[in-house]
């Protein structure tokens, strides 16, 4: 044992009191956790909140191993949703870290839209169960129908 690790008895450890577990003292935790709080920016919360809405949203698609009874659409929906809101701000604060985050969030976009697709999936025609299916307006003369992407209002279309 080194002579900085020695104690004598009744002597209190230079980090301050332990629990009898060994476990850090309430005060101990405080003052790590305002420590932290000095040390980090709003931007890396905001960073580490998108990677992991990414990671939950990956999660919830039933993409990692053992995840596959966790599906849950519309949670992948929530944390596209909350990412692509948090982007405007890392533009500013982090634009660095933004081209792996783009790829993340494209990559889970495009296996929800597939999940949501799939027969089963979260798509328009299970979201509206025993609803009636809304009727496209007729095309006016001269001009092709809607398509799927059109009539579902996601799609801006120049002129329609």
């Amino acid at each position: 044992m080194s002579a900085d690790a020695e104690q004598q008895p009744g002597e209190q450890a230079a980090s301050g009191p332990r629990g009898a577990s060994g476990e850090p003292s309430e005060e101990e935790l405080r003052a790590a956790y305002e420590a932290e709080l000095s040390r980090i920016t709003s931007a890396e919360v905001i960073l580490q909140a998108a990677v992991s809405l990414l990671n939950l949203g990956g999660r919830r698609l039933g993409l990692a191993k053992g995840a596959e009874g966790e599906r849950d659409l519309e949670q992948v929906r929530d944390a596209v949703d909350g990412v692509r809101a948090l982007l405007g701000v890392l533009e500013r604060s982090a634009p660095a870290e933004l081209r792996p985050l783009r790829d993340a969030l494209s990559q889970l976009q495009m296996a929800y839209a597939r999940e949501a697709q799939a027969p089963g999936g979260a798509g328009p025609s299970a979201q509206r169960e025993g609803a009636t299916e809304k009727q496209d307006p007729p095309a006016a003369e001269g001009k092709p129908a809607a398509g799927p992407a059109e009539s579902s209002g996601r799609l801006w279309v120049p002129g329609r």
